[in-house]
């Protein structure tokens, strides 16, 4: 027994696609809802992200800059409270600053 194909016309895939980026639900339940194939509509969104992607900007030299400075606070803070806790001291005791 073969079935036909359905076709499906471009307003129809754009807004099914729209449903799964806006709402944040997973393919397989927005498919689920509108009766398609979970395959055709991941296909449907992998394309409509391929085409909508953007390239990051390369960060600015101040950016750099900033993103090292984070970077080592983050490291010092770490380091701090790994002492901290092989001392014994709570992580609930909060320090004034």
């Amino acid at each position: 027994m073969s079935q036909s194909r359905r076709r499906f016309t471009t307003e129809y895939k754009n807004e099914a696609v729209k449903l799964v980026i806006d709402s944040g639900r997973p393919v397989s339940a927005v498919a689920k809802d509108l009766g398609i194939n979970e395959g055709t509509l991941g296909s449907w969104v992998a394309t409509w992200r391929r085409a909508h992607q953007t390239e990051d900007e390369p960060l600015t030299m101040s950016e750099r800059a900033r993103l090292r400075e984070l970077e080592k606070e983050n490291r010092e803070l770490r380091m701090e409270r790994e002492f901290l806790s092989k001392a014994g001291v709570p992580r609930t005791l909060k320090v004034a600053c």
